[in-house]
């Protein structure tokens, strides 16, 4: 579905002026690909993407174009690993959230 417009622009200045808000969608995206959820991580990223650079920007900064940059983020998008990881790399210049990465042990 669809996200209305408006609801775009909400998350868009809520990111704009709470970098904790925007530490979390990011975290939200990446946490949800690396448990395996990958349909909620793209749309998790897409979110992220529209919250702060936009399609736009990170067309440019990857030199890719923009609706093919939307179509791997998109209902059955299907980004491949080396995509995927520019896009992360470029998305963590551009807005200045960076991963961090701790392997952590279940204790059972």
């Amino acid at each position: 579905m669809p996200l209305t417009h408006s609801f775009q622009e909400t998350i868009r200045a809520r990111a704009e002026r709470d970098p904790t808000f925007r530490e979390a969608l990011f975290q939200e995206a990446m946490q949800t690909l690396l448990q395996g959820d990958t349909d909620y991580g793209r749309t998790a990223l897409r979110t992220y993407i529209n919250a702060t650079i936009g399609f736009e920007r990170l067309s440019k900064v990857l030199d890719r174009p923009q609706k093919s940059l939307m179509r791997m983020f998109g209902p059955g998008g299907n980004p491949t690993m080396g995509n995927l990881v520019a896009v992360i790399r470029a998305l963590q210049e551009e807005t200045g959230v960076h991963l961090e990465i701790r392997a952590v042990m279940d204790v059972a």
